[in-house]
């Protein structure tokens, strides 16, 4: 059963605070295979220390985990975000209709 602190979470780290949208595409990547910091810059078109300020925070609210030390680390969907995917989804597709300009 999802949590149900989960969806208020989701809601405070992806539309109510600055950096949003990025966390989201953070999200979005790692939900595909891991990455590590060099690559999820790379990969989102932002330089080393916003994607390590993100991945901190994503990381702060157990939303990303990681695995191996120093430049090896790599990051992944923590076990809490998988277990409450269904609300990610259902959260960012409300961000998305929003964005466009549909209710």
């Amino acid at each position: 059963m999802p949590d149900p602190y989960a969806k208020r979470l989701l809601w405070y780290l992806f539309a109510g605070s600055r950096g949003g949208e990025n966390r989201i595409r953070i999200i979005d990547l790692l939900k595909d295979h891991p990455y590590n910091m060099n690559q999820l810059a790379e990969a989102l078109g932002v330089d080393y220390k916003a994607a390590q300020h993100h991945i901190g925070v994503l990381e702060k609210n157990n939303m990303v985990s990681k695995a191996g030390e120093k430049y090896g680390v790599l990051y992944f969907i923590s076990n809490y975000l998988e277990a409450n995917i269904e609300a990610f989804n259902e959260v960012r597709a409300t961000i998305e209709k929003r964005r466009s300009g549909k209710k």
